[in-house]
């Protein structure tokens, strides 16, 4: 059959399409226009090949995402999609002519056991693999909600159906892993399907799901409700188990509008609780570690919760290069740059090119979009190569575009991608398969807290700047949709895995992933207060593992024999040696001691009320220690810090209550220093 598509710019385009489905009402597929006006020389060259691509594209039988649109926005949007297009092109030009890097070691398929099994590591749950008896794993397995308790006897059946299979040794029977009908999980929640007393749902039985009224925030998405409307989000129950409904329809992509306003995307704000927020940051690596360990298992028990399979990559090993800026993995840069920079988190050529193009760029017309010079960027990357260390590279040379196309190609050079290769499908899939925008976010919530930490800090920097460009908007003509059709395929195109015809379908869907990315990323980089509660309860049971563990030292036991002995004995004559009363543990209900080292008033003690909250606390030190505080600390943001007790060291929010958090961690000490950068 023959189709003819019209823009509001009256080009007429003919596409065969054999086995094309009927026409969907409303659905348009004119992709492919004219060159925009600001595109330079070299992105005209390559305009032949972005067609053929569009062209290719508008053959298949299953048709791009669609947008809703009027007339008036038609050229805009096709101009947008044609952007897309050569930015691909561009990619797979520039990978043609520079060397391939990056090596793949170990790359092949893998059955469904191994997938699991792997997934079991993931989440630190190996020794249900191994048979070992360790404490992290029963601290994990202790602080499950049931639907991620669920998740994980899921695929830990699978995993061992597999075993059987194979004939290869006798597994642990689920059982013994979760414990006996007597126990039950020690996070509070509201159970949404039929459980044992136990909290794990067994295999035959299928989800009962609630029925809410049609007012209910799970409806909240981009075709109901009005924009305007703020919507609020609570962390103090973990996602999966807040789905009280079962979307309609799990399979919509083909019938999918995005509308590209800025206005179009809800407008959400997180409701503090007493404990406040936290940002990734503000958590120790070890607490960050068990974060990522029960952000896997969250975002697990939430596709199971919504119907959706979650996808992912096997893991693969690539060697890059071991010395340079670009192509190098960035746990390797980041260590070389800490040799020039302690405690440095972002690599500095990011850096330098970020600060670049903040200072001069932001109000470039077509920033991003427009490409610089082919020559000119190849001839700079060499030169940053063996200039960049030695600090004699000179950057009043660069001109904004040119250092724009360095910042791409920085990122799709990157041996494994920012977003990481396990993970690509589960960023597609949140977007084909679920409907609400706020369940994406959550979707996308966890996937940012699972990221490595380089990888999270990165992408930090990334998108702190993409925000910078669009709120230029009026000068450099760059708005939200047309900055996330530029990066999208940087970001989500692996140069280790060639994009096929269904990854370069989705160039709507990874374009919504980039502005979710850049709108909301002041949510997304806050930790949800239910998986710190999590991780209180974690490191409560480590500690309750290993107090017991110590009963059973002889060792142990004849000193605390010792110890029973000595209270026994009658009291000590008048002027035997005593401990000082601020060693003694006799410190009233709901005062704490702050220590503040860098002040000359070094510690403090504090009588909590229900209204304190951690900003009074360091006012009060500021207000007695104006004029005699360190050197060290002038210029720098005090915050105060919990480090200890059921949890390793956590930045507080200023609007923190500090008699919750006292009472959720009564053995913490209280400490006064500079955030974490």
């Amino acid at each position: 059959m023959t189709m003819e598509m019209k823009d509001s710019g009256s080009v007429v385009l003919t596409a065969y399409h054999p086995h094309s489905p009927a026409r969907i009402p409303g659905m348009e597929q004119s992709f492919v226009q004219d060159v925009p006006s600001s595109c330079s020389p070299s992105s005209r060259k390559s305009l032949p090949r972005c067609r053929r691509i569009n062209r290719m594209l508008s053959n298949e039988s299953t048709p791009p995402p669609a947008f809703s649109r009027s007339n008036s926005q038609a050229s805009m949007d096709s101009t947008s999609m044609e952007d897309f297009w050569c930015e691909v092109e561009s990619i797979k030009e520039s990978s043609e002519d520079g060397p391939e890097e990056a090596t793949l070691l170990e790359f092949k398929p893998a059955d469904e056991g191994e997938l699991e099994a792997e997934w079991l590591q993931d989440v630190g749950l190996s020794t249900l693999i191994s048979g070992a008896e360790e404490e992290d794993g029963q601290a994990l397995l202790s602080t499950l909600t049931r639907t991620q308790a669920a998740a994980v006897q899921k695929r830990y059946n699978t995993y061992t159906q597999t075993l059987r299979k194979k004939n290869k040794h006798t597994v642990r029977d689920v059982r013994d892993i979760f414990g006996t009908n007597d126990s039950s999980p020690t996070f509070e929640t509201v159970p949404v399907s039929p459980v044992p007393s136990n909290g794990i749902q067994l295999p035959g039985q299928k989800p009962v799901w609630k029925s809410v009224s049609s007012n209910s925030c799970l409806d909240c998405g981009l075709d109901k409700g009005s924009p305007s409307v703020t919507e609020e989000l609570s962390y103090e129950v973990s996602f999966s188990e807040s789905i009280t409904v079962l979307p309609k329809t799990q399979e919509w992509t083909k019938n999918q509008r995005f509308r590209k306003e800025d206005s179009a995307l809800p407008k959400f704000i997180v409701r503090k609780s007493r404990f406040g927020l936290t940002e990734v940051g503000d958590l120790s690596p070890e607490d960050m570690k068990k974060i990522r360990y029960l952000s896997l298992i969250e975002l697990t028990a939430f596709y199971d919760a919504l119907g959706v399979e979650l996808k992912r990559n096997r893991a693969e090993r690539v060697r890059g290069r071991e010395n340079g800026l670009f192509g190098v993995p960035l746990t390797v840069l980041l260590e070389n740059d800490q040799k020039k920079v302690p405690g440095i988190k972002v690599p500095l050529i990011f850096q330098k090119l970020l600060l670049k193009l903040e200072e001069t760029g932001l109000e470039t017309e077509g920033i991003l979009r427009v490409p610089g010079s082919a020559s000119r960027v190849k001839n700079l990357h060499q030169e940053l190569e063996a200039k960049f260390y030695e600090d004699t590279f000179d950057w009043d040379q660069v001109r904004n575009n040119d250092a724009a196309g360095l910042l791409k190609m920085f990122i799709r050079e990157l041996p494994s991608p920012l977003f990481t290769v396990e993970y690509l499908p589960a960023f597609i899939t949140l977007v084909e398969k679920i409907s609400k925008i706020k369940l994406q976010l959550q979707a996308l919530h966890l996937l940012i807290m699972l990221l490595p930490e380089a990888n999270r800090d990165t992408a930090k920097a990334f998108l702190q700047f993409l925000k910078k460009v669009v709120a230029n908007e009026g000068k450099n003509k760059m708005n939200l949709w047309n900055v996330s059709m530029i990066v999208a395929p940087n970001l989500f195109i692996y140069k280790g895995k060639r994009a096929n015809q269904q990854e370069m379908q989705a160039a709507a869907t990874t374009a919504h992933i980039v502005r979710l990315l850049i709108r909301y990323q002041d949510i997304l980089w806050t930790v949800p207060s239910f998986l710190i509660s999590q991780v209180r309860k974690m490191n409560e049971a480590a500690i309750n593992n290993s107090k017991r563990q110590l009963m059973f030292d002889k060792g142990v036991r004849k000193l605390l024999r010792r110890k029973t002995m000595e209270r026994e004995r009658p009291e000590r004559p008048e002027g035997a040696v005593t401990f000082p009363p601020y060693l003694q543990s006799d410190i009233p209900e709901g005062v704490i001691r702050v220590y503040a080292p860098l002040h000359s008033k070094v510690s403090m003690a504090i009588q909590l009320n229900s209204q304190t909250k951690a900003k009074d606390i360091l006012a009060r030190f500021h207000c007695e220690n104006s004029h005699g505080s360190s050197q060290n600390m002038r210029g720098q943001i005090q915050s105060l810090h919990e480090v200890g007790g059921n949890i390793g060291q956590h930045c507080l929010d200023p609007d923190a209550y500090m008699l919750d958090v006292y009472r959720a961690n009564p053995q913490a000490e209280w400490v006064i220093k500079p955030k974490a950068s």
